[in-house]
């Protein structure tokens, strides 16, 4: 088979422990998915979960023990960081139960949403898509993919944000509005699931801007760290 341009590598995230890697598919994630975070962009309850997607080469694979680089982007002055934890779908599907949803989980990984908030907050103002607020270069960091049997349990775990050294971010999955496995149940009966496939899961209160020189530190308790300096 001939192509008419040079198809684009293959993107792909490091497995903990192995010289295997997990291809990315496709980038779900999940808007206002923690209580007090939905509070501070003025919003409460628990309303209905919702997704948006970000495009597979936005990823930013930050390896162990390394700082990465995360370019400050274009046309915003107010570049938003959301602390995440990721889910790997190993096994894809199409109206998964949430009771069957983590047979589908491959592993789980720290990761951050960037977000050109401006511009997010000014698509919203107009009514229209604001995918140039979330889906754009390099606005989708992640550290090593731990495999699930080697995470421990990530329902109870910490997530936490620091810049600079200091906390911005400090919360427990366990606060998530819509629980993992309610989460793919959700997801899975909108789209059909497939292999490589990742889950940013939502982020929790303190969202707030980076500039050049900021030196940003996830965790999620139990899996591989990062960190990363805007440039």
């Amino acid at each position: 088979m001939s192509f008419v341009v040079t198809p684009a590598p293959q993107i792909s995230v490091p497995v903990l422990g192995t010289e295997a890697r997990f291809p990315v598919h496709r980038i779900y994630c999940v808007g206002r998915n923690y209580e007090e975070h939905a509070k501070e962009m003025g919003f409460t309850g628990r309303e209905p979960p919702f997704f948006f997607l970000k495009p597979t080469d936005a990823v930013v694979v930050v390896n162990p023990g390394q700082t990465a680089s995360l370019p400050y982007p274009t046309l915003t002055a107010n570049l938003h960081h959301e602390i995440e934890l990721v889910v790997a779908i190993g096994t894809g599907g199409k109206n998964i139960k949430a009771a069957d949803a983590h047979s589908h989980i491959f592993g789980y990984a720290v990761g951050l949403d960037m977000t050109r908030r401006d511009l997010q907050n000014e698509m919203k103002k107009q009514g229209r898509p604001w995918c140039i607020g979330k889906a754009f270069d390099h606005s989708a960091p992640i550290g090593p993919i731990t495999p699930a049997a080697q995470a421990g349990d990530v329902t109870a775990a910490e997530i936490a944000l620091q810049v600079n050294g200091q906390d911005r971010q400090r919360s427990q999955v366990s606060k998530l509005i819509w629980n993992i496995a309610e989460t793919i149940e959700h997801l899975s009966a909108a789209w059909e699931l497939q292999p490589g496939d990742l889950i940013y899961t939502g982020t929790p209160e303190g969202v707030a801007a980076v500039v050049a020189g900021d030196t940003l530190h996830g965790t999620v308790s139990g899996l591989t760290p990062i960190t990363l300096q805007v440039r």
